[in-house]
């Protein structure tokens, strides 16, 4: 492995410090997160039926929908893939411990170019990342370790820990969406939000 640049981490261990700060949340209403809400429920929703839904125009929720996109809230849409239908159902989560002094952001942006790595994220506790990994079987797993991720530059030291089970995403934005949204009304009006097509009650509009 290369020798590592000089370059310290901000408590003298492990990989470098990552990149700015977050950016601070965007203003947003009601009307908004309930359109997220639809949003999330189905991302192919017709805009006439949100409209519909939340008692406004469609241009509105055309201009609604533009500002969020714009804001990056709505970062893109996508479809939701079982991976393990096509082979690829063995996931793993390897612990990584980075070589002190390594550039953070060098290391991760080259464990997410790896085809296995699904996700990446920077850690606290004793390991810097930890990195989310999806194979076909075990033997896959050995390979992508032994071959890629322990040659990628800056990783020190990893530990690996199979899932036993997988299942399944808990809808978690959506959840949340709805969570904010009861908020904003001051009650649970969230959890009852109408589905497109169907006319809005007076405490939805």
């Amino acid at each position: 492995m290369a020798k590592p640049s000089a370059r310290l981490t901000n408590d003298n261990r492990g990989l470098a410090s990552p990149g700015p700060e977050q950016p601070p949340a965007h203003a947003v209403d009601a009307t908004d997160l309930a359109i997220l809400v639809h949003l999330l429920r189905d991302a192919r929703v017709s805009v006439r039926r949100i409209a519909a839904a939340v008692g406004m125009s469609a241009p509105a929720v055309t201009e609604r929908i533009a500002r969020l996109e714009r804001s990056a809230i709505i970062r893109g849409y996508r479809a939701d893939v079982d991976w393990a239908k096509l082979g690829y159902a063995v996931i793993a989560y390897v612990l990584v411990t980075g070589v002190q002094g390594w550039e953070q952001t060098e290391t991760v942006e080259a464990l997410r170019s790896l085809l296995e790595v699904e996700d990446v994220t920077v850690v606290t506790g004793a390991s810097d990342l930890l990195v989310r990994v999806r194979v076909r079987d075990q033997q896959h797993l050995r390979e992508c370790l032994f071959d890629r991720l322990w040659k990628v530059p800056g990783v020190h030291r990893t530990e690996t820990v199979l899932c036993l089970t997988d299942p399944g995403p808990r809808t978690f934005d959506l959840h949340l969406a709805e969570a904010m949204l009861a908020e904003s009304r001051g009650d649970r009006a969230a959890h009852t939000v109408p589905e497109p097509g169907r006319r809005p009650s007076k405490r939805s509009k």
